[in-house]
């Protein structure tokens, strides 16, 4: 891959990421009920979402989804529902992933939960799928060999796409300190199952 192309594909794909979509919201609202460090353990199941995804669009595996639109369907309308079901969880003050109020005994985060949640997130995202058919392309040189390039660019682009979750996770982060100081810890779960709870949405009908 040319100097060239890399040039023009970081600030592309760092322009896609930054902008707000499933992943990020879901960075966000884990960065306000259980924190950054926490959300490190959704993270890296994303990050291995998005990588899975770039590998088989570029296998073209999303040549066959095109085909077979009825498994990204339901793909996207289950993972919806997964994560609408912690949202709900999370409004009521309930599950692994709520802020507990002072005084309540502390629950231990599933960790393997947290990546599980990330991990559905990013491969049943049609913002990543659309990305990765239409734009990934481009950036490919024909004229040299595809795997190098290929393994390049997923490197580049788990990179930014890390250092976005974090950006999102440490705003969602501040908003928590922002709230725990008024002791509104009811109301911070809420927001963030709300949050929680319109990722599924836009997951399941977007």
């Amino acid at each position: 891959m040319s100097v060239t192309l890399l040039s023009l594909f970081i600030p592309t794909f760092f322009f896609v990421s930054i902008t707000p979509g499933m992943c990020m919201t879901l960075a966000l609202s884990l960065g306000m009920s259980i924190g950054v460090r926490r959300s490190l353990h959704m993270m890296w199941g994303e990050l291995i979402g998005v990588g899975l995804v770039a590998a088989a669009a570029a296998a073209g595996v999303a040549a066959m989804m095109l085909q077979f639109p009825e498994a990204f369907i339901f793909l996207k309308l289950g993972g919806g529902a997964y994560l609408g079901w912690l949202g709900f969880q999370m409004w009521q003050s309930k599950g692994k992933l709520v802020m507990q109020e002072p005084g309540a005994e502390v629950k231990q985060q599933g960790r393997l939960q947290l990546a599980l949640n990330g991990f559905i997130t990013a491969i049943a995202n049609p913002k990543g799928w659309a990305f990765f058919v239409t734009l990934l392309p481009p950036f490919l040189d024909q004229s040299q060999p595809l795997a190098p390039q290929l393994a390049l660019l997923i490197a580049v682009i788990l990179s930014l796409e890390f250092s976005c979750l974090l950006i999102y996770a440490s705003g969602g982060k501040a908003m928590r300190h922002l709230l725990l100081n008024r002791n509104n810890v009811k109301l911070m779960n809420r927001i963030a199952g709300s949050l929680m709870i319109a990722v599924g949405i836009w997951l399941a009908f977007g």
